[in-house]
């Protein structure tokens, strides 16, 4: 079984902002592998469904950024899942607008939800697949940037990303790790 999570904050207030691509990434593999995600489990909204013949559960946490890894930790000790079988999928300010970066696992970095799943689960030996989304400019706070949404000329960039962010997904599962970093870190 593998566990993907995309990283966001819950309510309409923060729908299609830039903290929000995870959500995004995770709504969108729910609708091309015909998986609800309706049910309350775990403080997420999970989904339960299949890539080929492996078992996934898609997972959208619904503590806020900051405290996601109450949900991660949650159902990762509820499945007693190894490291390797989950997934996060989040922004990074980092990566320019719809750049990829997967990597089988490393630190945080400025990612306060990530930095959350670390310190509750005691490792960072997990994939993760990170969406670009972009440096705040100079005069901009950073919360106030993330919380934001991408400016009209980034969005097809932006739909493009979850479109890959999905695939690699998917050949992460089937394929490994090493083979969707080979196929989608560019």
């Amino acid at each position: 079984m593998f566990v993907i999570v995309g990283l966001g904050n819950p309510g309409t207030k923060y729908a299609d902002t830039r903290h929000n691509i995870g959500f995004v990434a995770v709504d969108y593999l729910s609708r091309q592998l015909n998986i609800n995600i309706n049910k309350i489990r775990h403080k997420a909204l999970v989904g339960e469904g299949y890539i080929g013949t492996e078992k996934i559960l898609l997972v959208k946490p619904q503590t806020y950024m900051n405290l996601s890894g109450e949900s991660v930790m949650n159902v990762v000790d509820y499945y007693k899942l190894p490291s390797e079988n989950l997934i996060i999928i989040y922004d990074d300010v980092d990566l320019s607008p719809g750049v990829l970066r997967i990597r089988p696992q490393g630190s945080s970095g400025s990612h306060n939800g990530m930095k959350s799943i670390i310190y509750l689960l005691n490792k960072d030996d997990f994939p993760r697949i990170r969406i670009g989304i972009g440096k705040q400019p100079e005069y901009m706070d950073l919360a106030d940037y993330v919380t934001g949404k991408f400016p009209k000329d980034e969005i097809p960039i932006m739909v493009e990303a979850v479109k890959r962010a999905a695939d690699a997904v998917e050949e992460i599962v089937l394929k490994g790790i090493a083979a969707a970093m080979n196929k989608f870190n560019g």
